[in-house]
């Protein structure tokens, strides 16, 4: 008799989605799927007024005193203010927009969601997603 865990671990449900989306795929192309199966592709624009927003908001943040004891259990200031100083003046956000949208991703409405996925296929013949055993 086995002894298997019930529990799901979030690589278990996610390796399970990429079989069921593999499965459900049915080896067609996606771009088959895409009118009939309401799959859309999906853009990453950011509105240059948001990005101006949050640069306003980083340059306004108002910071607390540093961590009283070594072992907060917040981010710690030291590490937190560097990060947003870079977002702020130093992130090329439209250059990661471009690396974003130079990925192949799609929209799938799932139960009332939409739900995000990035559509590569494997290098490898007969690849599985790490975790699966082979068949």
């Amino acid at each position: 008799m086995h002894n298997t865990s019930l529990s799901a671990t979030r690589r278990n449900v996610f390796t399970a989605a990429a079989v069921a989306g593999a499965v459900s795929l049915g080896g067609m192309p996606l771009s088959a799927l895409a009118a009939g199966q309401s799959i859309r592709l999906f853009r990453v624009a950011m509105p240059a007024s948001a990005v101006a927003d949050m640069k306003r908001r980083v340059a306004s943040t108002f910071w607390p005193d540093a961590e009283p004891v070594a072992d907060s259990q917040s981010v710690p200031l030291a590490w937190l203010q560097p990060l947003l100083r870079y977002w702020a003046s130093g992130y090329d956000w439209r250059k990661f927009e471009a690396r974003l949208n130079a990925l192949p991703m799609f929209l799938k409405e799932i139960d009332g969601l939409d739900i995000h996925f990035i559509h590569v296929r494997s290098r490898h013949e007969n690849a599985l997603p790490d975790g699966l055993p082979s068949l």
